[in-house]
């Protein structure tokens, strides 16, 4: 799939600075940088969901030591 991706000149120069020391092409880097950024969104949204659900289910004792 093709996917095109307008960067400021500077994020652009960065971008390819990086890929350089890292030895990989600006678009291997890329993915690796979209894939981190997905999996960190992922990991958050799953901490929410987990800390409702103990929210929940627990909510008289957090009221009880909330007094």
């Amino acid at each position: 799939m093709v996917t095109t991706v307008n960067l400021p000149d500077g994020l652009h120069e960065r971008l390819k600075d990086l890929a350089e020391e890292e030895h990989r092409s600006m678009n291997a880097t890329i993915v690796v940088a979209v894939e981190e950024y997905v999996a960190a969104r992922s990991r958050r949204a799953r901490v929410r969901e987990l800390a409702r659900d103990v929210a929940e289910r627990d909510a008289e004792l957090l009221r009880r030591l909330a007094q």
